[in-house]
């Protein structure tokens, strides 16, 4: 915790000044003395009570004090609340390897349906924004609350050549500071101070590839500049070792169709579709997120569903001098109530 206007603590030394003249008030106090014909009848008539209760509504005045200088120094410390909004960007491997049918119909299919049923399930005004990257990464969709929207976006993804999983993630805090002003762009050569240790906005990167970075910025790079800016990136490795797979970039094209030698149709080729789990890992690791394999259709809906995309927090520094400012009045008006039941003739 910390304090805008520590000088106040000077004021403390009203505490011991205080005592001082409450012990003085006490010494000064002149005896007095009352004939009685019984002594019997006065110890009848005191009222039994003990010593020590005559001074705890000073005790109490003291405490009420002291939180009240403490609420005048303006004390600050890290909050964390609920997001009043949340963002989510899809980066989305488009490489041609996602076009392998281990899964049926093939990768790249599968992904999309998954994806569709994501943006479903998120609530009404969290922002979705899509980035698909291959060689290069683009933005294919900025952040939105527009579903219909997103969905004819990630119906339309076709696949493109290399893998640029490092670029996929730069484009997506790009994508993060084009809606979000406190987000630095990763494109500006603008230095970002990072943020400290386990804390996020809210903001995450859910990244799905089905292979290794062959081109473009590292991926370990590119999640330093996340962490820097307190975005979690969750990485899904999708697909199976089964890498002699068909490829099929179209499987619901009709054989009259033309095939697209670049962005998709029949055809195969070689490829290397192996998954890079431990580069996938430590990006996760790196930036506070999570990393998942799914060998199947089913198991990437699993992962998507169990995304922790419910409940966004943020942290935020806040002053929190009402709370003192409210122990002292309740210490206040517990000491004025215990004086007057104890010490009524005061």
């Amino acid at each position: 915790m910390e304090f805008l206007w520590s000088p106040v603590f000077y004021l403390f030394a009203l505490i011991p000044i205080s005592v001082l003249v409450y012990i003085l008030i006490l010494r000064r106090r002149k005896p007095f003395a009352v004939r009685y014909s019984s002594l019997s009848l006065v110890r009848a008539a005191k009222p039994r009570q003990t010593q020590w209760k005559r001074h705890i509504p000073f005790a109490l005045f003291l405490i009420a004090i002291s939180s009240l200088i403490m609420a005048m120094a303006r004390p600050v410390s890290p909050v964390t609340l609920p997001a009043s909004n949340a963002t989510i960007i899809l980066s989305m491997d488009v490489s041609r390897s996602m076009c392998s049918t281990d899964i049926s119909p093939n990768r790249l299919e599968s992904a999309k349906a998954a994806a569709l049923e994501f943006v479903k399930s998120q609530n009404a005004d969290t922002q979705i924004g899509i980035v698909v990257f291959a060689g290069f990464a683009v933005i294919a969709q900025p952040p939105t609350t527009d579903r219909a929207l997103l969905e004819a976006t990630i119906s339309a993804i076709t696949t493109a050549r290399r893998t640029a999983i490092g670029e996929g993630i730069l484009m997506s805090l790009e994508a993060i500071s084009e809606f979000d002003d406190s987000v630095i762009s990763p494109y500006s050569g603008i230095e970002v101070a990072p943020v400290a240790q386990g804390e996020y906005i809210p903001a995450i990167v859910v990244l799905l590839t089905d292979g290794v970075s062959t081109t473009g910025l590292g991926p370990l790079e590119a999640a330093q500049m996340a962490k820097d800016r307190g975005v979690r990136v969750f990485t899904i490795g999708f697909g199976t070792t089964n890498n002699d797979a068909p490829m099929n970039c179209n499987p619901y094209a009709s054989y009259s169709d033309p095939i697209d030698p670049f962005f998709g149709g029949g055809g195969g080729g070689q490829f290397r579709r192996e998954i890079d789990e431990a580069t996938l890992k430590q990006v996760a690791d790196m930036t506070g997120g999570e990393y998942y394999l799914a060998e199947s259709s089913e198991q990437l809906q699993d992962v998507f569903d169990s995304l922790p995309t419910q409940l966004f927090t943020v942290t935020e520094t806040t002053e929190v001098s009402v709370f003192f400012a409210a122990f002292a009045a309740i210490f206040i008006f517990l000491s004025i109530l215990l004086s007057l039941i104890w010490n009524p003739l005061l």
